[in-house]
């Protein structure tokens, strides 16, 4: 079973506004990306577990024409609390990266 890193060229996290964060994973080309899709592993339902999140508070859209998936999640402590971690939010991908397709 192969981790999700290894069909990617890139997977990245960032804000997306002070209050949530946007996911950005491309794909090296379009039997990777057709793979993960049709694997079921990497969706909203998944996110969310990963995340902590309920299923609706995940918005998963799939670009076909750049093979990349771009994903969307309130951020648990808004960027600038005293409590972030990540005033960036680019290190928040971490568990994708890892994640078993």
């Amino acid at each position: 079973m192969a981790e999700l890193w290894e069909y990617t060229k890139l997977i990245r996290s960032k804000n997306a506004g002070p209050f949530e964060l946007t996911f950005d994973i491309m794909f090296k080309d379009r039997s990777g990306y057709d793979l993960v899709l049709q694997s079921g592993k990497l969706s909203a339902r998944s996110v969310a577990e990963l995340y902590g999140l309920q299923e609706q508070e995940v918005r998963f859209f799939a670009i076909e024409q750049i093979l990349a998936l771009k994903l969307s999640i309130p951020r648990k402590t808004f960027s600038g609390d005293v409590a972030d971690t990540d005033i960036y939010g680019g290190q928040f991908h971490g568990p994708l990266v890892r994640m078993r397709i």
